[in-house]
């Protein structure tokens, strides 16, 4: 037993309370663990950088500076331009994303679909074979005209075939009762997607939404494909970011070669502090959609 009544009252036995003393230590300990590598990164972003290469990284910044900071927001106009571009594309690239991965997998996933196992299979196969690098640049570049667009950083990512068959596995297990009774009060399918079938569909959206969320955010491969030099307020953060960093290597290098003092190019505290300026705002983002989030993770794994 793990409590005792004791003139109508529960009362905690020693057993229960030591369990939940460990249980509580376990996973704060585990907490730290998970949090010390963001902490260590903000916190050693502040510090100097021939501290950082003397001395290594430190719970507490031992000398503070700011000059990873202050190089990396030299051009602050460009910086707030990247993160605009970065929001827009994450925003309406996990829009429309959701939306196509959600309407394949239901149509996929209804019953009285009869090509559903062909069009499965053909989906699937591309999984397992592609063209290459070349005729995907060929065709994006020269028949839809992908070069210096906007969109050309949001269709690139914005189908995956793996989100849309857990969207699949997620809506077979929805009653196709629920599906036909709709239809009988004269609901048609746009309505029963939308007002029936998403509102309950909450945990996987969150989860589908997060990881593609993930995907524009850090997304810089497209942007080097696609958008040139001379459209550089088209640039996203993340190539942005790393733009800069390959021209801090450089400065490193010419540093080294013509005796400069190397104090002068802030390397290593530049790349903590654009660790913090890139990810903070996915951080922030994660505990609206926690909750979901977890849910999420156990899509298919309890059948009830």
């Amino acid at each position: 037993m793990n409590t005792l009544k004791k003139h109508g009252k529960r009362v905690f036995s020693a057993d229960k309370f030591v369990f939940h003393l460990i249980g509580y230590v376990l996973l704060a300990g585990f907490a730290f663990v998970c949090l010390a590598p963001f902490y260590l990164v903000a916190v050693n972003s502040f510090m100097d950088e021939g501290t950082i290469i003397r001395e290594g990284f430190s719970f507490y910044p031992r000398v503070f500076s700011l000059t990873g900071y202050s190089m990396l927001l030299k051009n602050p106009q460009t910086i707030i331009n990247s993160y605009g571009i970065t929001v827009l594309v994450t925003v309406l690239g996990t829009v429309l994303a959701l939306l196509m991965v959600t309407m394949t997998g239901f149509v996929l996933s209804r019953t009285d679909f009869h090509f559903r196992n062909f069009m499965s299979f053909f989906f699937y196969f591309t999984t397992l074979f592609n063209g290459g690098l070349v005729p995907y640049y060929l065709l994006c570049t020269r028949t839809l005209h992908f070069t210096n667009k906007v969109y050309a950083l949001i269709l690139p990512m914005l189908f995956s075939v793996w989100n849309m068959i857990i969207a699949k596995n997620f809506f077979k297990s929805i009653p196709f009762a629920l599906v036909e009774s709709a239809k009988i009060d004269g609901a048609n399918d746009l309505t029963i997607y939308f007002k029936l079938i998403l509102p309950i569909s909450m945990p996987l959206l969150a989860t589908i939404g997060l990881f593609t969320a993930l995907g524009y955010w850090n997304d810089w491969y497209n942007c080097m494909l696609f958008i040139n030099n001379m459209h550089s307020e088209l640039w996203t953060l993340q190539y942005y970011l790393q733009n800069m960093l390959n021209s801090a290597q450089a400065l490193q290098r010419v540093a080294e070669h013509s005796g400069v003092a190397f104090k002068t190019v802030p390397l290593e505290s530049m790349k903590l502090a654009m660790t913090v300026v890139a990810t903070g705002p996915m951080l922030l983002a994660y505990p609206f959609v926690q909750k979901y989030f977890v849910k999420g993770l156990t899509i298919g794994a309890v059948k009830g």
